[in-house]
């Protein structure tokens, strides 16, 4: 079904595959052409886009600038307010600014529409783009509108992925976007290019987010596409329709990787055509030779209907096996969650949803940029009609993920459709993705065709003793569950005749609500702050030597952005950091705010000039060690940098948002240490926020509350040394080795002023 090969492939005329490098060059000969290894590598349709954007002259040290970006109502506030208080007088690119996340005003009182009023004056002051909530959700406008082949986006939610439709694009932390909206560029070596070679074509009944889960079962856990570019061709494609790959597109940030791109073709054509922007389609191809750092071919036909069961898209079983063995899977999920959460206050029972053989589900979403495609929901409808979801605890919610989309389904007949099965029609809307809309009732068992299905995500509050299991499953299978009462079922198990329904994009609903200001600043527009618009406060540059505390010690093999701040209804504090700081790590470590806190307030009494070995027992203790260190006797505490740290073994999978990391800023965070980091964009929210992201071999070299004392790292970072000798100030101080993995000089920069807002403030 999936086969890996993780080694250099070559690729001939974009399908003949030579596996074995000792065969490139006769395979090359057989076809008429010379196999070169620099030359081949340029082949790939990843190469020609990244030099198009180079600003280096360097490709393998890129200095990228994108041809737009993106950002909601969770981020845009911050990346705005970032790049006016570094300078910026005008966005010098279009800057898409939609409306899909905080969109419930209700919530928190007024402040998540104040947001909204704050970026349409952003929009009409610096010359932006504002999508009115409800009326798209950020990645269904972006493919409507801002996409061509060729370009590149930026977004700051991580699944910022276009490249069905040939524009690549990355999610990224929004200090990313800020750096953009400065005219500065995006960092980053050459990646590696994976070849996902499509065959076959899908059976009926098997949709897209069927694909999408195989490929990330195959993929994730071995961090085999990890911040590379997943590159999609082959011959499976045209079996696809555009929608169907936007589908399996979309859910490759799962897989961790950088971005992806596509092959393109009449189908692609047709979609810009329909959209009235057929300028913007070109084909896009591999090279006649093509070089790629290894390949994951997909037989498109052997995809049987699947889900990704609690709690985590890696964890894909077909629906069949669930069906046919649910006591032993379900046991194997109620034994991982228990170390999970790691409370008593916190059940899973997934046993309780097994009745007389059968596995009865809650409740059904089609929701967002993965499942509230026109295609998806046709389908849906499609299973659904004349048909009934039942009176009973079942409940089935459907969000077309645009207006155009929508209206698109009321006039053909579709919404009409759904609605007499017993669904409920709702707004374009993000917020079942990430626990502000539909979330479930605790212990409830919900299949979603949505992005994730993260333990601390979707309404969870494990520490409150909340908890709901979360599975994501295809459009097609959730209705085909609607269907049969809510027992779980798979599309493939149910005869439906699918029509091919044709799609007529409607511009004029964007024409009419969305405000677009691009090329249009006017600096005498006043920009509009809410009461819970706060700035950033003030973070203090690095220091040579500092002192960093363990506040958090977390095992887990890896640690996702909703644990280090959780979605859902924190949310409305976005535009307020210090507010919002007070959720951080909410759901894994209560005690992290308070314990975070404390460490602060060392930090705060040093940078008045006090002696904090003085004024603090612990830190008292700590430099009384810190002088049996060979050559620091006279250590200064005045001069001597504190802070918090957590240590995590893979933090950061997940969301994009910069607020995992700032908002341990906030609270006086200095550092974290891991093994290694699940993101490029959470490492990289790190640096942005002065936050140094520290490697350590062994987790069971520090523990909770260990005070390490790092000498000299303002001079390791100029000087570009990686391997620091630190100590964990144990009554007899203990050396261990922390390493600084691969830096910029803009990186080191940005850390030596302590944010990416001070290094701005110094440079511009």
């Amino acid at each position: 079904m999936i086969k890996i090969v993780n080694n250099p492939v070559l690729i001939i005329n974009g399908r003949t595959i030579v596996s074995q490098e000792n065969d490139f060059c006769e395979a090359a000969k057989s076809n008429n052409m010379t196999y070169d290894k620099n030359e081949a590598k340029k082949g790939t349709m990843t190469y020609g886009i990244l030099e198009k954007h180079n600003h280096s002259n360097n490709m393998e040290k890129l200095q990228l600038k994108f041809d737009s970006i993106t950002a909601h109502d969770i981020t845009y506030v911050g990346i705005t307010q970032t790049a006016i208080a570094s300078g910026m007088k005008k966005f010098p690119l279009p800057y898409v600014m939609t409306n899909c996340h905080n969109s419930l005003c209700a919530v928190g009182g007024t402040i998540n529409e104040d947001d909204h009023k704050f970026a349409l004056s952003s929009a009409k002051k610096f010359g932006g783009i504002y999508v009115p909530p409800n009326l798209a959700v950020i990645h269904s406008y972006n493919r409507e509108m801002m996409t061509k082949c060729g370009n590149m986006i930026l977004g700051s939610d991580s699944h910022t992925r276009y490249g069905a439709l040939g524009t690549m694009a990355i999610g990224e932390g929004g200090g990313e976007l800020a750096k953009q909206l400065l005219e500065q560029t995006y960092d980053i070596s050459y990646p590696e290019v994976i070849a996902i070679y499509l065959k076959g074509k899908p059976n009926k009944g098997v949709g897209p987010h069927d694909v999408a889960l195989n490929i990330i079962k195959e993929v994730y856990n071995n961090n085999f596409v990890k911040n590379k570019v997943m590159e999609f061709i082959g011959d499976g494609i045209e079996h696809l329709s555009v929608e169907y790959r936007n589908g399996i597109d979309v859910m490759t940030t799962e897989t961790t990787c950088w971005s992806s791109i596509w092959e393109t073709d009449e189908k692609v054509k047709n979609f810009y055509e329909v959209h009235g922007r057929e300028e913007d389609y070109s084909m896009l191809n591999p090279g006649a030779i093509a070089l790629y750092d290894g390949i994951v071919e997909v037989d498109l036909s052997q995809i049987k209907p699947s889900i990704a069961l609690p709690f985590h898209p890696s964890n894909v079983y077909t629906i069949e096996e669930v069906k046919k063995n649910p006591q032993e899977i379900f046991a194997k999920i109620e034994e991982a969650s228990k170390k999970t959460f790691e409370s008593n206050d916190v059940k899973v029972d997934m046993m309780s949803k097994i009745v007389d053989g059968n596995i009865y589900v809650d409740q059904g979403i089609i929701a967002g940029c993965s499942g509230g495609t026109f295609d998806n929901i046709v389908a849906a409808a499609d299973i659904m009609k004349g048909k009934s979801t039942g009176n009973d605890k079942f409940s089935l919610s459907v969000y077309p993920g645009s207006q155009p989309a929508y209206i698109e389904l009321v006039r053909n007949g579709v919404v009409a459709d759904l609605m007499e099965a017993g669904a409920v029609i709702k707004p374009a809307f993000c917020g079942p993705c990430f626990g502000a809309g539909d979330t479930p009732a605790n212990n409830e068992f919900s299949i979603r065709h949505a992005t994730r299905n993260f333990p601390n995500r979707d309404g969870s509050k494990p520490t409150e003793g909340q908890v709901s299991m979360v599975a994501l499953m295809d459009a097609r299978s959730i209705a085909a569950t609607a269907i049969n009462g809510g027992i779980l079922t798979a599309a493939d198990e149910i005869d439906v005749d699918y029509s091919e329904t044709e799609y007529h994009f409607d511009k004029s609903i964007y024409e009419k609500k969305v405000y677009n200001g691009w090329g249009k600043a006017d600096d005498s527009v006043e920009l509009v702050y809410g009461p819970n618009i706060k700035p950033w406060p003030k973070m203090p540059e690095v220091t040579e030597n500092i002192v960093v505390k363990v506040v958090t010690h977390i095992t887990d093999p890896v640690t996702t952005t909703d644990e280090l701040i959780p979605s859902g209804e924190t949310s409305s504090y976005r535009s307020n950091p210090i507010r919002l700081a007070e959720f951080t790590l909410s759901r894994k470590d209560p005690d992290y705010v308070a314990n975070s806190k404390k460490v602060h307030e060392y930090e705060l009494a040093r940078e008045q000039g006090k002696d904090t070995a003085k004024e603090f027992a612990e830190l008292k203790q700590a430099f009384e060690r810190i002088q049996k260190i060979e050559g620091f006797a006279m250590i200064n505490p005045v001069e001597t940098g504190i802070g918090s740290t957590i240590y995590a073994n893979k933090p950061g999978d997940g969301s994009a948002r910069e607020q995992a990391a700032s908002c341990q800023r906030i609270l006086g965070a200095w550092a974290n240490i891991a093994k290694e980091y699940a993101t490029k964009r959470y490492r990289s929210n790190l640096l942005n926020w002065g936050i140094i992201p520290f490697l350590i071999k062994d987790e069971n070299l520090i523990k909770k509350d260990d005070f390490i004392f790092v000498p000299g790292i303002k001079s390791a970072i100029e000087n570009k040394v990686n391997e620091i000798t630190a100590y964990v100030l144990d009554e007899e101080p203990r050396k261990i080795t922390l390493s600084l993995g691969a830096l910029t000089d803009k990186e080191r920069e940005i850390l030596l002023n302590g944010s990416l807002i001070n290094y701005n403030k110094k440079n511009l």
